[in-house]
């Protein structure tokens, strides 16, 4: 057989004049530990001297509203007496209740800062002068089987915003790569080389990793244990992100101010949306999200959160800190953390590092699934992530903030089977009143019989004023655009934002419930130990093929049936008070259709349609111009000398990659080669699984495209 020796140690990181990596300055990561306690005497700085005032009023605003709703259902239940059913009615609504009552507290102290917040005043307003920077700072953009050709897109619409700001110097870019498809492997090299030729910078790098142990925080690990002692700072970017220049030089500028602050972030807004789903995402995110993260802010102050990407993060700082531990048992609870930045977070304000919220810094995006089946499958993973936290949540040492992030992150999908539980209970109770011969009169001595009754006209009230707490953030989100009249023209105006509102609120109504049970599906799945695994996410148009629909919407189908029967055969009158929820699971396959076709912009335009950032503007063009297809991967090596010396160039030594040990993979793969008569032929008869372990030899890739 034909050999290639892998190229000797020396010249590995050179190809041409350009370094494929730069020289390691390998970095410690501290062993992840939930078990020790504080580790640190690091106090971060204060955003506030009210810090505790402010966390009180959240706390004491939840508990008030929690209560008095309680009191209130309690008096619809309890004419006649409180049976078992209604007693665990009663309990669920408290549970469901004080959910809905945190989020509007802090939604409704979002509504004040803004309404209080001046932006001629703002230290981020697009004319105030950049500041100066003179820290290093990695920009890291890990990937997993993405288009290359969008993914280096973007990538070279972020290099070209950062080199405008005149502070390129001090930025390293790295494609971080956990990609398991051959032939996006070979085109993400072919993209990257393409993409140093058109920039000219040495400064952007390529690493791709055979081994995806802990998936992308695995990969920042290692990116941190080989390269990370100097860099000061490190900009962590998902397939999907965009960030401006001005941006991220503002970040650096933040986290070098503050000698304590570990992490600092913005808030993503998401763009490039095309389905009606994404629209309405888009909409509702640009539209409530900044009161949302300026509520939060205001309480969260040092003691934030992160949410996993566009956000600067100090190295030492998180190489110290932030170390995931392995959590016992199996998967899906045990084994690696999927929803690793919550815990990241945790461990840096725990080792006494700042977490801070910079909700109006601006020019930060990313996207969003096109389809509802698609988010409901990202979020499936996010569940099982989230539900993992149960294990994080006892860990000494943590902030009690940090807890509260793990419970909120937790509660967000426990409440899906919760609500589902609750309407279930509710329509039992009904059911039973209708078809159950009551007890008028209980054993023993009594005067007067007990009659099941409820209070129908305060069970309206209560139900009105729970719609309120879920409504009115998304009101005065909208009266903060009424009052200012460059936002009004940032929406297309008032009239056009207010039907926006109206029709977000709408669809979002006919989609809930079939989240609702696409989520309780998922937890119940996850507590009977189906582990979620690790997929792609589709960033297309969203299309869902008809099959499709009704393999994946009939449960949520099947439901509605049953709940329509069983309200029916109570009442009509029930028939209609559930219609909000039925009609939803009913039409399931409809909607599910509707919200995944293209969708045109005008009702739910938000400012970035309208007048597109120059860096999305320039990652947009990018991506339409860009080479369309990927080829398979060993005809583009064979095909292309510089492309495959590249490739070959990152290779490790066998006895790094493979030491002591047999690929079966690339064991049948070498026997299928040899068998082989030319090249075609053993390319037809080579798995993906095979393609992959003969790229990652390079003797063996040496004799598979020198076959004729």
């Amino acid at each position: 057989m034909d050999t290639l020796k892998p190229a000797p140690r020396s010249i590995v990181g050179d190809i041409g004049s350009q370094r494929l990596l730069p020289r390691e300055s390998p970095l410690a990561m501290a062993p992840g530990d939930l078990g020790r306690d504080r580790i640190a005497d690091r106090v971060p700085a204060p955003t506030t001297s009210t810090m505790a005032w402010r966390r009180g009023l959240i706390l004491l605003s939840t508990a008030a509203l929690t209560g008095a709703g309680g009191y209130e259902m309690y008096r619809v239940l309890q004419v006649g007496g409180v049976t078992v059913l209604e007693a665990l009615v009663l309990a669920l609504f408290l549970v469901l209740l004080a959910w809905v009552a945190f989020s509007f507290a802090s939604a409704v102290v979002g509504f004040f800062v803004l309404l209080a917040h001046r932006p001629d005043e703002d230290a981020f307003a697009p004319g105030v002068e950049l500041p100066a920077i003179a820290s290093r700072t990695a920009m890291l953009l890990p990937t997993y089987n993405e288009d290359p050709h969008r993914l280096t897109a973007r990538l070279r619409a972020i290099i070209e915003s950062v080199e405008a700001t005149l502070h390129g110097e001090l930025f390293d870019w790295f494609v971080l790569s956990d990609s398991t498809d051959p032939d996006i492997w070979v085109a993400e090299e072919k993209a990257l080389l393409a993409l140093r030729q058109a920039l000219g910078t040495p400064r952007l790098y390529y690493r791709h990793r055979a081994d995806n142990t802990a998936r992308k925080a695995g990969n920042i690990s290692e990116w941190i244990t080989r390269f990370g002692a100097v860099y000061d700072f490190m900009i962590v970017l998902d397939a999907d992100s965009l960030m401006s220049g001005k941006t991220i030089v503002r970040l650096v500028h933040a986290i070098e101010t503050n000698p304590t602050a570990g992490l600092v972030q913005t808030l993503p807004m998401i763009v490039n949306a095309r389905s009606l789903f994404s629209r309405v995402q888009q909409f509702a995110g640009r539209l409530y999200g900044p009161l949302i993260a300026a509520g939060v802010a205001w309480w969260h102050g040092s003691e934030g959160n992160y949410w996993g990407h566009n956000a600067i993060i100090r190295v030492r700082a998180f190489a110290e800190a932030a170390a995931l531990p392995q959590l016992r048992g199996r998967k899906p609870f045990g084994g690696h953390i999927l929803s690793h930045d919550f815990v990241e977070a945790a461990l840096m304000r725990r080792a006494g590092w700042g977490i801070y919220m910079l909700p109006r810094l601006g020019g930060s995006y990313e996207e969003v699934p096109p389809s509802l089946l698609d988010f409901a499958a990202r979020d499936r993973r996010w569940c099982q992530g989230n539900l993992q936290h149960l294990a994080v949540v006892p860990a000494r040492g943590l902030h009690w903030v940090s807890r509260l992030h793990f419970m909120v992150g937790i509660g967000a999908y426990l409440t899906a089977p919760l609500w589902l539980l609750f309407l279930l209970l509710g329509m039992l109770i009904s059911l039973q009143a209708r078809f159950v011969r009551p007890e008028y009169f209980p054993k023993g001595f009594s005067l007067f019989p007990t009659w099941p009754a409820q209070d129908p006209v305060l069970a309206i009230w209560v139900f009105v004023a729970t719609m309120g707490l879920l409504l009115l953030p998304k009101l005065l989100s909208l009266v903060l655009v009424w009052t200012r009249r460059s936002a009004r023209g940032q929406f297309g105006g008032a009239l056009r934002t207010s039907a926006g509102v109206l029709a977000e609120i709408v669809v979002s109504a006919l989609m809930a419930p079939v989240m609702m049970i696409f989520q309780s599906i998922a937890v119940v799945e996850i507590l009977a130990g189906r582990d979620a695994g690790w997929q792609t996410q589709r960033r297309d148009d969203g299309t869902v093929k008809r099959r499709e629909l009704y393999r994946k919407y009939g449960v949520p189908t099947l439901c509605g049936v049953v709940m329509a029967a069983s309200a029916y055969a109570v009442s009509l009158p029930l028939l209609l008070w559930m219609s909000p929820v039925i009609v939803g699971l009913l039409f399931a396959v409809p909607i599910g259709a509707l919200t995944a076709s293209p969708a045109s912009g005008k009702l739910f335009a938000t400012p970035e349609d309208r007048d597109l950032p120059p860096v999305l503007r320039r990652a947009n063009e990018l991506s339409a111009s860009a080479a369309g297809g990927i080829k398979p991967a060993l005809t583009e090596l064979r095909e292309d000398a510089a492309l495959l010396a590249f490739h070959v160039a990152q290779l490790p030594p066998p006895s790094v990659a493979r030491p002591d040990t047999i690929d079966p993979n690339l064991a049948v793969g070498r026997a299928k080669i040899d068998a082989s008569d030319d090249f075609e032929q053993a390319a037809a008869h080579l798995s993906t699984r095979e393609i992959f372990s003969i790229l990652n030899d390079g003797a063996v890739l040496s004799a598979m495209l020198r076959k004729r």
